[in-house]
């Protein structure tokens, strides 16, 4: 059984939103797409919307969804639904990622991202001006 998680791809002004786990969350340091679990009677992008707005505090509309991905981790397995995400409002404060970054899109792949979130990258670089 896989635990179910969105995340969001924020694209603003061409550069893509990354954030960097902080040293007490599983994977520390590894860099990853905002998002979170589903709740139950949850819809994986109002679940996104949500979990955008506790960790970061900005509201997001998601505009397209990429191909989810299952993947085993040694302590859990997860199935992570991508969203592609555009801002609303709000003005960005990390709450629980120890850094951010906006990159475009040629520079993702220099990131240690975790790695549910590597095959959804791959997908993004395919399908965005790079």
């Amino acid at each position: 059984m896989f635990i179910e998680v969105s995340c969001a791809i924020i694209i603003s002004h061409k550069k893509v939103l990354a954030v960097q786990r902080s040293e007490v969350m599983d994977m520390p340091n590894c860099w990853e797409f905002p998002g979170g679990k589903i709740l139950p009677n949850e819809t994986p992008s109002n679940c996104i919307m949500r979990e955008v707005e506790e960790e970061l505090s900005i509201w997001v509309q998601p505009i397209q969804q990429l191909t989810p991905v299952v993947h085993q981790y040694p302590q859990k397995s997860i199935k992570l639904i991508p969203f592609i995400c555009e801002v609303i409002s709000g003005t960005l404060k990390l709450t629980e990622h120890r850094a951010f970054k906006w990159c475009n899109p040629n520079e993702l792949k220099a990131l240690n991202w975790s790695a549910a979130d590597v095959p959804i990258l791959d997908e993004l670089l395919l399908i965005i001006d790079c």
